[in-house]
């Protein structure tokens, strides 16, 4: 049986689950939205804990928290204010953040459960009592000071969905990228039939097919860096409605030093509050590039998955490791799985980036953006699910998957496209009716030249040399 304690806010009493860190407006939210049972992803709290430290030293650096007046705190508390911040940052409470995504707005709930626990905590880490009814470390007057949830909020969403990109996503492609490039390389000398409109086209190397998957998945590190940038610029400092009310002048600016400094990315001041504050344009533009990354990865999983079609009634091109059984009643059946596994992280990113569009546009009314706390939820998750997606079709099906020289080869002779490289020799018009006639009679292009003496046979070897056709000559 859950035993509760009577906390106090400025609505009157709540019961609060005995040892919780958190208070009555945190049980407030948590009862107020028993909507979806998803609460905050665990980089947003640890990124909450990293801003509200940084808060906490621009603050103590201000001389803001110390010295004589109302509610200073001592030199102890300060350090342990600063202690509780950073075990939140570090995960160490985040059974203690039970608020719903689909909350308030602002986050403010969130905020505030920040708030409270970090100041309970550190009540507790100064020696003291963290359910004694006044509060010496209080969530607002200290852990809160020269902070709203209008600033606040949008910029721990900044901070966790920049560091999960860099310390995620980016290694994750990084990684794909040189599987792909090592293939591509390995399997240069092996000549295949290309495609296009899903139909036979002149030959072109495996390896030169996997370059261009690789040359893809390149770019996509270099988007996931370009998705950092509209992430940059901090709201912190401009409080309520970017104003700045409340808070030291130069406070915006020394907590982006702080979080530049803890996490390795430049991160600065907003340019200007009242768009940072109000608007949410810089997290669509990153989410942006996500979706592209998502759109490129499906792609070349998608184009592996036609590959290794067969065994024997498709390209079966290349070979991809056997994972699991394929079927509940085709016996032997094994199916690309990780490629769809990845394909459907696309899927998911894609209907994620729609949720940020239409709340960067509909969200964002004169002073504040409402739609923050799905948007930071969906952001995390694009960024989760595409690098852990990454990492599991590297592991199970990237690294492993095996060329098919014998398939390859076998299908370029008998290609109609062939004749391709005969317009030089002969013309569009008179190689095209040889095209139609080889697909009518079912003999090869270089039967039938030979058969109607086209070319002189040297010319005809030299013309018909599918080495020669996968690169551009003179």
């Amino acid at each position: 049986m859950t035993e509760y304690r009577i906390e106090k806010d400025s609505m009157g009493e709540v019961r609060v689950p005995a040892q919780a860190y958190y208070g009555a407006q945190t049980q407030r939210a948590v009862e107020n939205f028993p909507i979806s049972g998803w609460t905050l992803p665990p980089p947003l709290i640890h990124a909450l804990g990293l801003v509200k430290l940084a808060c906490a030293t621009a603050n103590r650096d201000l001389g803001k928290l110390t010295g004589s007046g109302k509610n200073r705190l001592t030199e102890a508390q300060v350090q342990a204010l600063l202690t509780a911040c950073r075990e939140v940052a570090e995960g160490k409470f985040d059974d203690q953040f039970p608020v719903d995504v689909f909350q308030t707005g602002s986050g403010t709930s969130s905020n505030m459960n920040a708030n409270e626990v970090i100041a309970n905590r550190a009540i507790e880490l100064s020696g003291g009592d963290r359910f004694q009814k006044d509060k010496p470390i209080h969530p607002n007057d200290h852990v809160n000071m020269g902070q709203s949830t209008n600033d606040i909020f949008p910029t721990a969403i900044h901070v966790a969905v920049a560091c999960q990109i860099r310390q995620k996503l980016q290694p994750a492609l990084q990684r794909l990228h040189a599987v792909l490039a090592e293939k591509a390389a390995a399997w240069d000398r092996i000549i295949k039939i290309g495609r296009t409109h899903l139909a036979d086209a002149t030959p072109i190397r495996l390896g030169q097919e996997f370059s261009g998957l690789a040359r893809q998945i390149e770019l996509s590190v270099e988007r996931a860096e370009k998705a950092i940038q509209p992430l940059l610029e901090l709201p912190a400092g401009g409080t309520a409605v970017g104003t700045g009310i409340n808070t030291h002048p130069e406070f915006g600016r020394r907590v982006a030093a702080v979080l530049a400094r803890e996490t390795g990315i430049p991160f600065v001041e907003a340019r200007n509050h009242f768009e940072a504050n109000a608007q949410r344009d810089g997290l669509v533009e990153a989410h942006g590039q996500l979706r592209t990354i998502a759109v490129t990865l499906f792609n070349v999983s998608n184009n592996i998955r036609w590959l290794a079609s067969g065994p024997r009634c498709g390209f079966y091109e290349i070979k991809l490791p056997d994972r699991q059984p394929g079927s509940s009643i085709m016996p032997g059946k094994v199916n690309p799985v990780m490629c769809e596994s990845l394909m459907q992280v696309a899927a998911r990113v894609l209907g994620n980036d729609h949720t940020l569009a239409f709340s960067g546009a509909t969200g964002g009314q004169f002073q504040l953006n409402i739609m923050m706390p799905v948007m930071g939820h969906a952001a995390l998750e694009s960024v989760q699910l595409l690098a852990a997606g990454t990492q599991a079709f590297i592991d199970f099906c990237a690294a492993e998957m095996e060329a098919n020289p014998e398939a390859c080869e076998a299908a370029v002779e008998k290609s109609l496209a062939m004749v391709t490289s005969l317009n030089p020799y002969i013309g569009y018009e008179r190689a095209a009716a040889l095209a139609k006639e080889a697909f009518q009679t079912g003999k090869t292009i270089r039967q039938l030249c030979r058969e109607k003496q086209v070319l002189p046979e040297e010319t005809l070897q030299e013309a018909l040399d599918p080495w020669r056709m996968t690169e551009p000559h003179a």
